[in-house]
């Protein structure tokens, strides 16, 4: 067992290493002309993007590091303070194209909403813990978790971040009925939260264009945004082994955000339909994996904060995967350890090295039974 777990470990470290590689190469090819327009040079972003993929090996070492019980202490904390900064993105954050979800501190910019979603999770999991057989309840357990997803999810809304919120909402709706609430209440309230979201959507201008856009098209993706339709016109050239490295024609400014929300459809032009196909193994690949590690992990908490974490990561691709195929409404999604961008790339590697973490421990605390079990019968 132990050495299946060091296996394991070995290959969830290997899968990040990987799509971070192919990241950076798409990040090269598809930023190149933009980043010669705007700053004079093919390297400005993928310099810069090397530089995140250091501060997410950081964030990495760190979730790897701490034992995953120091947070079962400062959760409450840590979700205070994400409350904070999310109304201090409100009122004091930088306003992007119709959103403000960028927090400027001074000597670097983050996005708060990111964050949350870690933290939540974190949160989450550590509540199915404590409330233990109570959260099959509704008034004594259940309501708990789900004042915070709403809360959370409420002041990224405002932001508006519609695509973050609906993650977060899944994703802790999904903990909550894996962790033990029964399925009339998950059902419910999944239900209604999920209408009162898409509601809100409707209530912000360009949620709402996007949306009755994507409906009125029929699924046509000249119809959905130029952005999708370029995106698929990459994805249709790959074919199956597609046109190379750097050689992609979609990324001279036909797509915006091609190293960004789109990088898919640079990836599927330069690389085909098995590099897709590829990447979409890994991500599912990580999900696979986490699921293995919380099979063996003892207790609640290290459980559901693997679940919950893994969970988020390939949640995340799968989105940002449909909006490119033009399967569901644009969103600013990134796809995780592949595009360009520094809060998420961050948060999903601090992911990776926390389901590290909480395996390991786990294999600790199992030999640490086994010994005490031991001498209790050579006590005898």
């Amino acid at each position: 067992m132990t050495y299946k777990l060091k296996r394991n470990n070995k290959l969830l470290i290997s899968v990040m290493g990987v799509l971070v590689i192919i990241g950076a190469l798409i990040v090269l090819s598809a930023s190149s002309t933009y980043s010669l327009e705007k700053a004079n040079s093919f390297t400005t972003f993928f310099n810069h993007h090397l530089m995140v993929v250091g501060m997410g090996l950081l964030f990495f070492v760190l979730g790897m590091i701490f034992p995953y019980q120091f947070y079962v202490k400062f959760t409450k904390w840590f979700l205070l303070a994400i409350v904070f900064l999310l109304i201090a993105t409100l009122l004091f954050g930088e306003n992007v194209k119709g959103a403000t979800r960028w927090l400027d501190v001074g000597f670097f910019k983050f996005q708060p909403s990111e964050f949350a979603k870690i933290i939540l999770i974190v949160h989450i999991a550590y509540m199915i813990h404590r409330l233990g057989d109570r959260i099959s309840s509704f008034k004594h357990g259940l309501l708990y978790p789900l004042i915070w997803i709403g809360g959370i999810a409420f002041l990224i809304m405002l932001q508006p971040n519609m695509s973050t919120s609906f993650i977060i909402t899944f994703v802790g709706l999904v903990m909550l009925f894996v962790g033990g609430a029964k399925f009339k209440h998950f059902a419910s309230v999944s239900a209604v939260l999920i209408l009162f979201v898409v509601g809100m959507m409707l209530v912000f201008p360009h949620s709402r264009h996007r949306i009755t856009t994507f409906f009125n098209s029929g699924g046509v993706a000249e119809k959905i945004n130029d952005q999708v339709y370029q995106a698929q016109i990459g994805l249709g050239s790959g074919g199956l082994t597609g046109v190379g490295l750097g050689k992609s024609k979609q990324a001279n400014l036909f797509v915006s955000e091609s190293y960004g929300d789109f990088i898919f459809s640079i990836l599927g032009e330069e690389l085909g339909f098995i590099g897709t196909l590829f990447v979409a193994t890994m991500y599912l690949l990580v999900f696979f994996v986490a699921l293995l590690q919380m099979k063996n992990i003892q207790d609640k908490f290290g459980q559901m904060l693997i679940f919950g974490l893994s969970f988020n990561i390939v949640i995340t691709a799968f989105i940002n995967i449909a909006v490119v195929l033009g399967m569901f409404p644009t969103t600013g999604i990134t796809l995780p350890f592949i595009s360009y961008g520094g809060s998420s790339l961050a948060m999903f590697a601090f992911s990776i090295g926390v389901i590290i973490n909480v395996s390991a421990e786990g294999r600790v605390l199992r030999l640490r039974k086994r010994l005490v079990r031991l001498s209790e019968y050579f006590g005898k």
